[in-house]
């Protein structure tokens, strides 16, 4: 039963990557710029795919991780601006977080925790990127940005400390 399954799944994902390029063959408007990045990109979605069918939510994470970095190289390939990574690998703990969030809808074992742990890794990756994203490539200046998220830190702390029983 499992060899019918794989089978039907690599053939399908064959098919869907077949499909789409002879779409930019035949619609050179609908083009994507099929790069090397592509490559990093589709072996991602390749664990996403297997993960919403065998209904193995764990394969999301590196899913996510992998299709994210692949989205960043894909980025900064097309728009050679390779100086990107200095700050853009504080996505990659927002790339987990997505991840246990479709692990989670994909397997709900543990429901709330993964909503949880999804939304603190989500918000970790935020504020990393908008820190030294901020002050290299945005030209914010970040000279505020520590203390303030050092006190929202503190106070997110204390409120845990104070709900907790």
């Amino acid at each position: 039963m499992e060899n019918k399954k794989q089978s039907f799944v690599w053939g399908l994902l064959l098919v869907l990557i077949g499909g789409i390029l002879l779409v930019d063959q035949f619609l050179p408007a609908w083009s994507i710029n099929f790069d090397w990045p592509w490559i990093i990109i589709g072996v991602g979605l390749v664990f996403l795919f297997f993960a919403v069918l065998t209904r193995t939510g764990g394969l999301a994470i590196p899913g996510s991780i992998i299709s994210g970095i692949g989205g960043i190289l894909y980025y900064q390939n097309l728009t050679n601006n390779w100086e990107t990574w200095q700050f853009a690998w504080a996505l990659i703990p927002g790339f987990v977080g997505i991840g246990i969030a479709l692990a989670t809808l994909i397997t709900p074992k543990d429901f709330k925790e993964g909503w949880q742990s999804s939304l603190i890794l989500l918000v970790i990756s935020a504020v990393l990127f908008m820190i030294f994203g901020g002050s290299s490539f945005f030209g914010w200046d970040t000279q505020f940005v520590w203390p303030a998220v050092i006190i929202l830190f503190g106070l997110f702390m204390l409120i845990r400390g104070i709900l907790r029983k």
